[in-house]
This record gives C-alpha cells, structure tokens and sequence, in this order.
C-alpha cells in the first residue's frame, strides 16, 4: 500500500519542519504517484460502484459485493482527486442505494463523461477460482463472458416495469444477447486500451492473477455514449479471494491499480491529442482560423478530424456520434474510421479539433485523399500552410 495514502489518512499533531516536510514529498514519490497536469481539458470520469442497496450483488461465505464495490470505487475516485489536477470525478452512488443500470449509465450520459468505470466482484460456482478481469461492450465469445454478463445484468428483474424499460430484454435468455451482436460500439478500442491498461496494473501493482481483458454484453456499457469498462476485481467464492477483497490492504491496492490506469491511459490520449495538432515551426495567424469546415475536392488532400474507429460498420446516424451530421466513413484495410471536418489548412483543423474536444476527447487531425488517409506529415509538407 501507498506510503503517501497512509499519511494522508492519518490526523496527527506534528510541527511540519523542513526535514519532515522533505520526508513527506520523499515518500510520496517514491510511492509511484505522479500528478498529472497541464492537459487542455478536465476529464470527467464516472465511477460506478456495482450493486447497492437491496440489490447485494454476488454473495460470499462473509461479505455482500455491493459493499466491497463501493469501497474500491470511493478508494478510486479518491486517488484521482488527490493526484491529478485535471480529472473530475463524479460517483454513480456514495453510499449503500439502488440504482437501475439505466439510471447509472444516463447519468453518465447526462454529466458528459469522457470515461465510465463500473466496479464489480466476481462470483462462480467453483471457489477454486481466481483473478481479476475486465469486460467491455461486444459480444460474448464464450460461455463463461455470457454467464458473467447474464449475472450482472439480472439486478433489472428487482426494477419495477423492467420489461417495457428495457425494452423486453430478458438477462436470463440466451436468445435476449443478440441484440448485442448488432452492437455498434464507437468507443471499443478506446475502452479495450483502457481495460488493458487496467488488467497490466492489476497483474503488476496488486498481484493478481490476470484473467484478460473481455467482451460481453452489459447492458450498463450498452447505454453510456463514451469509452466504457466493466471492472470484476476478483471471485468473492474464493475463500482466499474473499479475504483480500475486504481487507483494507487489498482495496487499496486495487483501487491504486484502476487510479493508475486511468491515469496512464488519460496522460496517453492528451499526448496523442498534442502531438497531433502540433503545428512544427507553424505560426498560425488569429485570421485565418476558422470554426467552419471548408470543403475540399475530392481529389486533393484535406484535413480532418477523427472521431471514432470500430471493427464493425456504424451506421451514419447523427445518433451514433453524439448528434453529429456530417461524419463521414473512410476507407480503411483493417478497421471502419470516422472523420468530420474538411479543411485545406491543416492550421483549420487543429482549430476545429479543439471545439470539438468536449464532446469526442480522442479526436486527432489526419489527412485524407481520395477518401483514404494518408500520412500527416508527407500531406502537410505537399501543402503551403
């Protein structure tokens, strides 16, 4: 556990000298923690705390997993508020409540989130088995995801009117998963690079077994419009699992592990985001930016900003770009791409990029000819900025 966290609980009456203020600082670096700042934006990340209320989750031989839930996830939103300065942290739930999985993920919704994090404990038949895992929306490739998912999604049957809420989804029918199947997830690498980087952490800082990273469908991932994850920290019918889900130590190192992760995976996505609009030896006079795409022939390049990548086919509703009209699909080899904007300055785009960075937070400038993207630099060393 954290050196700076044990300190930081701690109410004492000690005079602070220099030497024992050196002594703080010195702890709290060597700890591993590292504040994060001067990003261009304040990210707002939802914590989602599984369960509550008189919906108890998964129960062990001595513990309730709503409230090992709500421990990690308040330990969590903890963590990124001490130690970064621009992460905004809001919680589903703060204390032993239920809330319906589409109440939790409007929420989300309705305060912008930029990341959604739902925390949860495992729970099988057979209590020799380990190890943390983290889903995101897709469908099921296995047997095991499908149980998971049918499990986590059972808490609508104790919601009044479920059947018309959810618009006639049974979490206990096979049958009822297909509608994931049609899933088109906007935000699937995105999660997928942050459920990686959780599971690394979890392996690396907590010691726990790595179960990978998984896909499922969650009807709490299917309703948030943003990256998404689905955290199961471990089995509450493994004695030994059990023990350090509820211990203090062990909800400290988990909760680290996610705050870690989030961390690193938001320090990555602002630094691909500068790096992209990064104008090299470029001063770009206030006259000419401009907030209205210009329109470029087909034939030539032009610059634009992408806004979501998938494996499948999305369709072009504004619906699945937050309201978005004039996105566009770009021809790719291995995945589907989705720009808007199109400008004959590449000076344009790092200014439209940056009005659209409230609502697509991963959103970098490309080039495209031909409705192909082409390399960036090579395009903007053919053009006359």
């Amino acid at each position: 556990m954290d050196t700076c966290i044990k300190n930081r609980k701690q109410r004492t009456n000690y005079i602070y000298t220099p030497r024992l203020i050196l002594l703080l600082l010195l702890a709290f670096f060597t700890a591993g923690f590292t504040a994060v700042s001067g990003s261009e934006k304040t990210w707002v990340v939802v914590i989602d705390a599984g369960h509550g209320g008189k919906d108890p989750g998964a129960v062990g031989p001595v513990s309730k997993e709503k409230n090992i839930n709500l421990a990690i996830a308040l330990k969590t939103g903890e963590y990124l508020e001490n130690n970064t300065d621009n992460i905004k942290v809001l919680y589903t739930r703060k204390t032993d409540v239920f809330i319906g999985l589409k109440e939790r993920a409007e929420f989300a919704n309705r305060n912008k989130a930029d990341l959604f994090i739902s925390i949860h404990s495992n729970w099988i038949s057979k209590n020799t088995i380990r190890g943390a895992e983290t889903y995101v929306m897709g469908l099921s490739k296995d047997e095991q995801n499908l149980e998971v998912a049918m499990k986590e999604n059972e808490v609508i049957l104790q919601e009044d009117d479920f059947s018309t809420k959810y618009e006639g989804f049974d979490p206990k029918s096979p049958e009822s998963y297909i509608i994931f199947s049609l899933m088109q997830n906007v935000f699937q690498e995105q999660s997928l690079d942050l459920a990686a980087k959780i599971q690394t952490q979890f392996k690396n800082r907590a010691g726990r077994i790595d179960r990978g990273v998984k896909q499922a469908g969650f009807w709490v991932l299917y309703m948030t419009s943003m990256p998404s994850v689905l955290i199961e920290t471990g089995f509450i019918t493994n004695p030994d699992e059990e023990k350090y889900l509820i211990s203090k130590d062990g909800q400290d190192y988990l909760a680290s592990a996610i705050f870690r992760a989030t961390r690193d995976y938001i320090t990555y996505v602002d630094k691909k985001s500068l790096s992209s609009t990064s104008i090299d030896h470029v001063i770009v006079p206030v006259a000419e930016t401009t907030s209205v795409p210009e329109t470029s022939p087909v034939d030539e390049i032009s610059f634009m900003i992408q806004i979501a990548s998938s494996t499948v086919r999305i369709d072009l509703k504004p619906g699945n770009f937050k309201g978005r009209s004039d996105v566009i699909e770009l021809a790719s080899e291995t995945r589907f791409r989705y720009a808007t904007g199109s400008f004959k300055k590449f000076s344009d785009a790092v200014e439209y990029r940056k009005e659209i960075l409230s609502s697509f937070p991963d959103a970098f400038v490309i080039a495209v000819k031909d409705n192909k993207i082409v390399p960036l630099q090579e395009a903007r060393g053919s053009k006359q900025e």
